[in-house]
């Protein structure tokens, strides 16, 4: 084997299924999120048939073991191992899992790895899974999925002046600005209480007003980032709440 052919062999990677479809008669095509390549599109052949070993490994929100070649766009796998660990998600929870991926698809770009990022997002599986309060554990990922990409939030302290943000003072939040002291003009960004900054950057959403209050905030500055892409699991959930 050449040193060519090895550099384009990956063994034994740590990774998560986003997303598969069928590819040809027999095989899947994946969007895979991997801890030390980010996210690859990889051919599992022979994937859909009946006796693959496949078939029952290839699952979202499944800690893996994935070995692969190529080095065009998408590759090939070779060889996937379940590694167990991670409970099943269900009901809303489920619907958390397919927006976090969602996310990831839209936001982070291909070959591009965040592996602090992978290791937040193997936690919030987690937390999904063990926890009620599933929209405290969708705000906490997506400021560190922000944060990740170049997008902090500025929570504790004022755009422009930097003094400490207080938490009876109302603000304007910006996007790609930050917080200023409320002027009452809707034109300045999104309106916030100062608690809740503060709460977002405690990572504590147990407020029902900085509750609220941070989703409107994460809805505003995802959409800013997602450049106008409809997120279908989050039109999903919101249908289903009108039920």
């Amino acid at each position: 084997m050449t040193s060519v052919s090895r550099q384009n062999r990956h063994q034994d990677e740590p990774a998560f299924v986003l997303h598969s479809h069928p590819f040809r008669e027999t095989s899947l095509l994946l969007d895979v999120y991997s801890r030390q390549h980010g996210r690859l599109a990889i051919v599992a052949r022979g994937a859909r048939r009946p006796r693959s070993a496949l078939r029952g490994v290839l699952m979202n929100f499944q800690p893996l073991l994935l070995s692969w070649f190529g080095k065009g766009e998408v590759r090939t796998l070779h060889s996937a191992e379940w590694q167990g660990g991670q409970p099943y998600l269900q009901g809303t929870a489920l619907m958390c899992g397919f927006y976090l991926n969602e996310l990831l698809i839209n936001l982070l770009a291909r070959d591009d790895a965040h592996e602090q990022l992978f290791d937040y997002y193997r936690v919030t599986l987690i937390r999904l899974a063990h926890e009620t309060d599933h929209a405290a554990t969708l705000r906490c990922f997506e400021k560190h999925l922000l944060q990740e990409l170049g997008y902090a939030l500025q929570l504790e302290t004022e755009a422009g002046s930097g003094k400490p943000v207080q938490a009876e003072a109302g603000y304007r939040y910006a996007v790609e600005h930050g917080a200023v002291p409320d002027d009452g003009d809707a034109r300045n960004g999104l309106r916030v209480m100062g608690k809740t900054l503060l709460a977002m950057a405690a990572d504590d959403y147990t407020d029902p007003v900085a509750a609220q209050q941070s989703k409107q905030l994460m809805r505003m500055l995802l959409n800013h980032h997602l450049g106008g892409k409809i997120l279908h699991t989050r039109e999903l959930i919101k249908d289903l709440q009108k039920l």
